[in-house]
């Protein structure tokens, strides 16, 4: 397989993980898409495996290790402001006596102005998709810092 049929396929895939999470999502089993994402990654594993015209040297391992380690410096910041955040929002909360016989779920007693509880998990779904774009951003970044297009052929 070649490299750009390799990353036609994980937009593929990406696109199945879509809509098997907006599935789980309606029929409310998070043990689906959990499941689906891990044999996902395993598929890509292995047709990466497959992939005939990746070239890895010197230069594209170094390439990778500078924009994984500033991948991972930028966002665990990020993440961890915006956890602090979500703590402290959640311990902000009062607490309410639950009626019993109730079916409410808990984010309908919070005050308006405290962030809705299922929207801190569609706020950390944003970070990961930023954790992507950041990690291309410093792989493009760092390929033209060290050079990993130029040819040495004259």
């Amino acid at each position: 397989m070649k490299k750009n049929t390799f990353y036609l396929f994980i937009g593929c895939i990406a696109l199945a993980l879509l809509a098997l999470f907006w599935y789980s999502v309606e029929i409310h089993n998070q043990l689906l898409i959990e499941v689906a994402f891990i044999i996902g990654i395993v598929i890509i594993y292995f047709a990466r495996r497959n992939v005939t015209d990746l070239i890895e040297d010197e230069r594209s391992a170094k390439i990778t290790e500078k924009a994984a380690m500033r991948t991972f410096q930028v966002f665990w910041v990020m993440f961890c402001a915006f956890s602090i955040g979500a703590v402290m929002q959640i311990l902000r909360v009062p607490s309410f006596p639950r009626e019993r016989g109730t079916d409410r779920p808990p984010w309908d007693i919070l005050p308006p102005e405290v962030m809705p509880l299922k929207m801190m998990g569609y706020i950390q779904l944003g970070l990961l998709c930023l954790m992507i774009f950041l990690y291309v951003g410093f792989r493009l970044y760092y390929a033209r810092k060290y050079g990993e297009w130029e040819t040495d052929e004259e």
